[in-house]
């Protein structure tokens, strides 16, 4: 039950920007959990929704046929100001209500966020059941802290929940937050689903210790996808005894005992392994002449994430024992150079994305290398790469492949950097967050690029949005940027502080819920 709001209406429940979707108070006891989408997260949106206030019925019209739960409306015909003097006769009885006719439910419910659903599934029966069906959780991920996996007894005593509620949306991969060897066998036991069903698993800031990772890869057959994240109780030699080659995606970041040895333990037994994502930053060029044929033929994405001591030695390992990648990121590996671009640009020439984000020695000139030879490259990711001109831009205007360009605080970007952008006719996606030297002139200018969709201005200088010379404005309905009274893009992200203080043009989620309910119903009954 959501907690009343301020008028003693009920609160929505709010998306945080992180992405983690508070799931409310089950009736087996799971307390608040949490679900996560698969892909990213919502982009930073503004959620502060006013209390419940909905108009009250006009006299002028008669009000919806269709009812929602926990409240009437009269049958067309029916007067307002009491009973007709002969009954109306009601819909046949073999047809159910409106608001509990599946299939209009079924329908409905799309239109619905997952925070949405998990309000909506309290309304009744009818919904909960509709809503519990698999395909309206597809791709979302629960999130569960280890203190949401026990209620207390009334002797003190701890008792594991009922996991029945997940179990009956079909999920397949969870997120198990903080919790330790015991807390993993207990899910293992009393989740339905666990042994062959479970595909994916995450666990994050979790004292898992060897023997804990040993025992849920050996009983969780399923498991293909692992994420170990911010656990600090297992070693190098609990991945040696744990990993099963049917494990295609591997993500381990923040575990102070991974070293070179991991990358030996992971080339050898997961010959399957499509991804990998190694965020550590002992792992030297040594670990990265590991990977053998194998993985040559299977691997098509790495990310190397704050490797600080990989330098272009570790970066030829990987294009000569990796050559079929299609998505490298370098993000972090401070010691890398144009060189080491260089040899990406020259040996990996099906890559389609590529993040060079937070590498200080990259210049313009492995710009150039990039625009050369990397021509199916779509997605493009220069974050704090301080070193760049609009010299590279031009480089890079030149790739009609390109459909995602990532240029945040590029500190050194200007107006003329922004005129070479314009004949990249395929970019869909720009973001210029934290660019400083960019104006209103030089924005208004994007103008040009027809196909764009997606722009992020966040801490971008100009005018407030307000200023009624300034070329960006908001839209009414606050999910598009206007360029030149023109509306072509949508908005990412925009300061909160400001898009609420000088546009004030939010509209409530509730209200939006709402009405989209009554709408929906009022169509179907027509």
């Amino acid at each position: 039950m959501s907690s009343p709001g301020i008028n003693g209406d009920p609160k929505p429940p709010c998306l945080p920007r992180n992405g983690l979707v508070k799931l409310p108070g089950q009736p087996n006891g799971l307390g608040t959990a949490s679900i996560t989408k698969g892909t990213p997260a919502a982009k930073n949106r503004p959620c502060h929704p006013p209390p419940l206030s909905l108009p009250p019925p006009s006299l002028a019209a008669p009000p919806p046929r269709a009812a929602l739960a926990g409240g009437l409306c009269p049958p067309a015909g029916l007067p307002l100001g009491g009973p007709a003097s002969a009954p109306v006769p009601g819909p046949p009885a073999e047809r159910p209500p409106l608001a509990t006719d599946e299939k209009i439910l079924n329908g409905l419910f799309w239109y619905f966020s997952a925070c949405e659903k998990c309000v909506l599934a309290q309304v009744c029966k009818a919904w909960r059941r509709v809503l519990y069906q698999p395909k309206f959780w597809a791709g979302l991920t629960p999130v569960l802290h280890a203190k949401e996996l026990y209620t207390v007894l009334p002797g003190g005593e701890k008792e594991f929940v009922s996991l029945q509620g997940f179990a009956a949306r079909g999920f397949e991969g969870f997120c198990l937050v903080g919790v330790s060897d015991l807390d993993i066998c207990e899910f293992i036991d009393n989740y339905a689903l666990s042994k062959k069903g479970v595909k994916a698993m995450s666990l994050k800031r979790s004292t898992i210790t060897d023997a804990g990772l040993e025992v849920m890869l050996e009983q969780m057959q399923g498991v293909v996808r692992l994420e170990l994240s911010g656990c600090n109780d297992f070693t190098e030699a609990g991945l040696w005894s744990s990993l099963s080659a049917r494990i295609t995606s591997l993500s381990v970041s923040d575990c102070i005992n991974v070293a070179d040895d991991a990358i030996a333990a992971i080339s050898q037994l997961l010959p399957n392994l499509a991804e990998l994502s190694l965020q550590a930053y002992h792992v030297t060029d040594t670990a990265l002449a590991y990977f053998t044929a194998r993985q040559g033929h299977s691997t098509h994405t790495l990310r190397l994430l704050s490797c600080w001591e990989i330098t272009n030695h570790g970066v030829v390992n990987v294009v000569h024992s990796l050559p079929n990648l299609t998505a490298l990121s370098l993000s972090g590996c401070s010691k890398v150079t144009d060189d080491g671009v260089e040899l990406v640009a020259e040996n990996l020439r099906k890559l389609r994305s590529l993040d060079l984000s937070w590498c200080p020695r990259i210049t313009d000139m492995a710009l150039e290398y990039v625009a050369c030879d990397l021509h199916r490259l779509e997605e493009l990711v220069l974050d704090r790469c301080v070193r760049i001109t609009d010299t590279g831009l031009s480089y890079l205007s030149t790739m009609s492949s390109l459909r995602s360009l990532y240029l945040r605080w590029c500190c050194q970007v200007q107006d003329f950097g922004l005129k070479h952008l314009l004949a990249m006719r395929s970019l869909r996606l720009l973001s210029l967050a934290g660019c400083p030297l960019l104006t209103t002139t030089g924005l208004s200018g994007l103008v040009q690029l027809q196909e764009l969709e997606e722009l992020e201005l966040t801490n971008c200088p100009g005018p407030p949005l307000s200023s009624s010379t300034n070329a960006i404005s908001v839209c009414r309905d606050a999910a598009q940027v206007v360029v030149a009274g023109r509306s072509i893009f949508k908005i990412y992200a925009i300061e909160e502080e400001q898009f609420c203080g000088e546009a004030d043009l939010l509209q409530s989620e509730s209200v939006r819920g709402v009405q989209l309910i009554r709408d929906y119903f009022t169509f179907a009954s027509t």
